[in-house]
């Protein structure tokens, strides 16, 4: 077998492919990993076949359908799943082949009503069902305390004891554990009376995960988070530099257009010289008003430098071909000690 296993903070994800074919599946790949996941495939010689999803992510961004999208190939989850983008969805003790190896399914529920783990030859993939030293919590949507209780005690914990667990998360970096190791020394499994595992499961007062809400829209729609907006616009537009976007000013350049995009009250409170007001809400229904000339050059800005990049992005789409957005923002501008003006 071929294993890869790339850690993005506490995420785990993994490459398991076939020596003799060369396919190969991808389990819980995260976002901001698919160029190293498309690197690491084709340094090891291998054709990704399937990307896999243990469960509905609801701390990190899945990157299964844009992987799905570049590959042509299909998203794998349990049939329970509420992605509408699930190609191929798997029920208990369904295999999957994979060249000649095979991955067995097992529904696992209770972290989410989807979990599902993953059983290949000496190994279990256990999403987050189990835990190297803890469990999946079970406070979130679709999350059940007694669900989990049988996945673990009348189901995983059941398996052979010296299987391999590796998880979906590990924020200890400790890689992979065992089926006897987690029975011996898991806090969580140490409570093995049904309602008294339950009663520990209600009660364990942890904070919400950071992205949770979009994580959740965008891993059962399959819709794009706001950082993949923002990554694909600035693929779209060039910037400009703010010493480049002074000396133009002071030049006096003619064709020059800077883009104020923030709201009025902020735009009113500070800015550039010779800049003008279009704010990003209003920037579709008034652009032909306010820039009829689509040859002119236009460097947008705001505070930070994000909503400034998807304005331009919009506006290159729309024609105005001579667009860039400032490398920074309002905010980077002062900090440069550069002048501003207020609208009086």
């Amino acid at each position: 077998m071929i294993f890869e296993q790339v850690a993005t903070g506490g995420c785990q994800s993994y490459l398991v492919g076939c020596p003799d074919t060369r396919s190969a599946a991808l389990i819980d790949p995260e976002i901001s990993q698919v160029d190293r996941y498309l690197a690491m495939a084709a340094q090891d010689g291998l054709r990704i076949r399937y990307v896999i999803d243990t469960h509905t992510h609801a701390d990190h961004f899945s990157a299964t359908r844009t992987l799905a999208n570049m590959l042509h190939v299909p998203v794998v989850m349990h049939r329970d799943s509420p992605a509408p983008f699930a190609d191929l969805r798997l029920q208990d003790a369904d295999l999957l082949r994979v060249g000649n190896l095979r991955l067995q399914a097992l529904h696992t529920p209770g972290h989410t009503a989807d979990s599902m783990c993953l059983l290949l030859d000496d190994r279990i993939f256990t999403g987050d069902t189990l835990l190297i030293g803890g469990t999946g919590r079970t406070d979130l949507p679709s999350g059940d305390p007694s669900a989990l209780y049988d996945s673990l005690f009348n189901g995983i914990l059941k398996l052979d004891p010296a299987l391999r667990v590796f998880p979906a998360h590990d924020y200890h970096q400790r890689g992979s554990s065992t089926i006897a190791a987690e029975l011996a020394g898991n806090p969580r499994l140490q409570q093995t009376d049904r309602m008294a595992f339950i009663e520990m499961m209600e009660h364990l007062d942890l904070s919400a995960p950071t992205h949770l809400t979009e994580a959740l829209r965008t891993n059962m729609s399959g819709g794009k988070s706001v950082a993949q907006l923002l990554a694909e616009a600035a693929t779209k537009t060039p910037f400009v530099s703010l010493p480049e976007l002074r000396a133009r000013i002071v030049a006096g350049s003619a064709d020059l257009i800077v883009l104020d995009v923030r709201e009025r009250d902020a735009f009113d409170a500070g800015h550039v010289p010779r800049a003008i007001n279009l704010p990003r809400g209003q920037l579709e229904l008034r652009v032909n008003d306010v820039l009829p000339d689509p040859t002119q050059r236009i460097v947008t800005l705001c505070q930070l430098g994000k909503i400034s990049t998807l304005a331009a992005a919009t506006l290159r789409e729309l024609g105005f071909l001579r667009t860039s957005a400032l490398d920074g923002g309002m905010t980077a501008w002062q900090e440069a000690g550069y002048p501003i003006e207020k609208t009086r």
